[in-house]
């Protein structure tokens, strides 16, 4: 298994596991490789060092130890990013096109008020501002709009 350090067009840093080099090369031909921050197939791939495994590795028990703060803070900008939108996700229910309509609904008292997500226009967007409705915009990479396998 080769894991590879990519980047996309966008300056989106990811990795991606392949079998091997040329199982890379064949998929990124094919337009299979994409961003899942941004879903760009003009994908790069970066110099990356090999993997070493030595003693003195942390053992998984202490790895696991490590404080939250500290395993956010290694993690680059757009795995934060992509953790934060996979919580969003896991804590929100999706109504599709119907968000502005349940936004209101939860507004107005007439329906239960929960987190919810969805789709709506710039214009139904503008128009709950107006209303005092909190909403706000979350682009949702490709990568999560489908089950993660």
């Amino acid at each position: 298994m080769k894991v590879l350090n990519l980047r996309c067009a966008h300056g989106h840093g990811f990795e991606g596991w392949f079998a091997s080099n040329e199982a890379f090369d064949t998929q990124l031909a094919a337009g299979l490789v994409e961003c899942p921050v941004c879903a760009d197939t003009a994908i790069v791939k970066l110099l990356s060092a090999p993997r070493l495994n030595l003693g003195n590795a942390k053992a998984p028990a202490e790895a696991a130890a490590a404080a939250p703060s500290q395993v956010l803070a290694e993690l680059s900008p757009e795995a934060r990013w992509m953790r934060a939108v996979r919580e969003v996700i896991a804590k929100t229910e999706d109504v599709g096109d119907r968000c502005a309509d349940e936004a209101r609904k939860m507004h107005y008292g007439e329906a239960e008020e929960r987190g919810i997500r969805g789709q709506a226009t710039r214009e139904q967007t503008e128009a709950l501002l107006d209303e005092g409705i909190a909403v706000m915009p979350l682009p949702m990479p490709a990568a999560l709009k489908e089950t993660l396998q």
